[in-house]
């Protein structure tokens, strides 16, 4: 078991980048296309943080052409270049899955100020 604990320890991030649920965040993503690889941002809202250690990971939400499309990050992943909080949200929970039944300015989160 120790071994195992070694193991993780090892593929942590230096610094875990700080963000909160409800927060508008940019992540960039490293992409392979063939031999090159090339970074891709995904903008959008944390509904979701979960778990620790190694296995935690955090589920950015946007709506792209009148479609919702969420999609979950490792944090401690190699793919995942860079975390950019864009916007600090106020929000009362945990998980922010209601957001998934709301249209439109609905489903906007306030901002924190400070």
């Amino acid at each position: 078991m120790d071994a195992l604990k070694l193991i993780a320890q090892d593929s942590l991030k230096a610094e875990k980048p700080a963000f909160n649920v409800g927060d508008t965040v940019r992540v960039d993503v490293k992409i392979r296309e063939g031999e090159r690889e090339r970074i891709q941002a995904f903008e959008g809202t944390v509904i979701a943080k979960r778990g620790s250690g190694v296995s935690e990971t955090f589920t950015v939400r946007r709506v792209s052409y009148g479609v919702g499309v969420e999609r979950v990050f490792p944090v401690h992943s190699p793919n995942v270049a860079a975390v950019k909080v864009v916007r600090y949200g106020k929000v009362r929970r945990a998980k922010l899955y209601y957001l998934r039944d709301r249209v439109g300015k609905a489903s906007k989160v306030k901002e924190r100020i400070g």
